[in-house]
């Protein structure tokens, strides 16, 4: 799709998914929308000592993949970490003094009409929703109205350059770039976008087969949605897959 919108699309756009990681998206969107109108400082603290919700936003908070064990100093390495989105979303859930489920959908789902999604686990990972919805999801981040143009441009940048990490199910990367909630494709090899991406893409894949990302050089984005779990089919099916639609808007 486009800013225009979808230029091509496959399956059925109203059949439910798991969205699994990409969910982290939408809850980064929710946490920068409360940054916007000043509930939350990126600044502030959060998470483990020293951390604060920049740092969990961009996976440098030093927290493992899962549970309350810090394995670095905050700033120190990309650790990623899904117990780090959960507590952004306890945090919001406070600030609003209300269920994270709900400040998720007043802040994000209703605005962008994405009536067909609903949070069902973790601010991680629990979002389950149709086609229809995470191409409005999508569209947001190719033109953003939810959040201003300079929160929209910091959370595409890199935040705490050069720290070195794992990308889960792809490899080591050093530097692993990341901005606030989305990860920048730049110079990755091998890497889950295609070869024909800009080194400005940015997104993120799920666990369920699911991914999404945003060329905003090219001005296009692709959302895919599976039922089929990540494993090495993904990495190579999805560059090519992601090479193709590339060919197919730019020419």
């Amino acid at each position: 799709m486009n800013a225009g919108g979808a230029v091509a699309q496959h399956g059925d756009p109203d059949r439910v998914f798991r969205w699994a990681s990409v969910t982290k998206l939408a809850t980064a969107l929710a946490v920068l929308t409360a940054v916007d109108d000043g509930s939350v400082d990126l600044d502030e603290a959060a998470g483990p000592p020293e951390s604060t919700v920049r740092h969990l936003l961009a996976h440098a908070s030093g927290l493992q993949f899962d549970g309350d064990n810090v394995i670095a100093r905050p700033g120190t390495r990309r650790i990623y970490s899904n117990a780090g989105f959960d507590a952004l979303g306890a945090l919001l859930e406070a600030r609003d003094r209300r269920p994270f489920a709900v400040a998720l959908s007043d802040r994000v789902l209703a605005p962008l009409g994405m009536a067909g999604t609903e949070l069902r686990e973790r601010p991680s990972q629990g979002l389950h929703g149709p086609l229809s919805d995470a191409t409005a999801l999508a569209r947001e981040f190719l033109r953003p109205t939810l959040i201003s143009s300079g929160s929209a441009r910091l959370a595409t940048s890199v935040a705490f350059p050069g720290l070195k990490g794992v990308l889960p199910g792809v490899g080591s990367f050093d530097p692993l770039d990341w901005g606030l909630g989305f990860e920048i494709r730049d110079g990755k090899q091998p890497h889950w976008t295609g070869t024909r991406n800009s080194a400005q893409t940015f997104g993120h894949f799920g666990g369920s087969g699911t991914f999404l990302w945003v060329d905003p050089k090219l001005d296009v984005a692709l959302v895919c949605l599976t039922d089929r779990e990540f494993d090495d089919w993904a990495l190579e099916a999805w560059p090519p897959f992601s090479d193709s639609i590339v060919a197919l808007v730019t020419h």
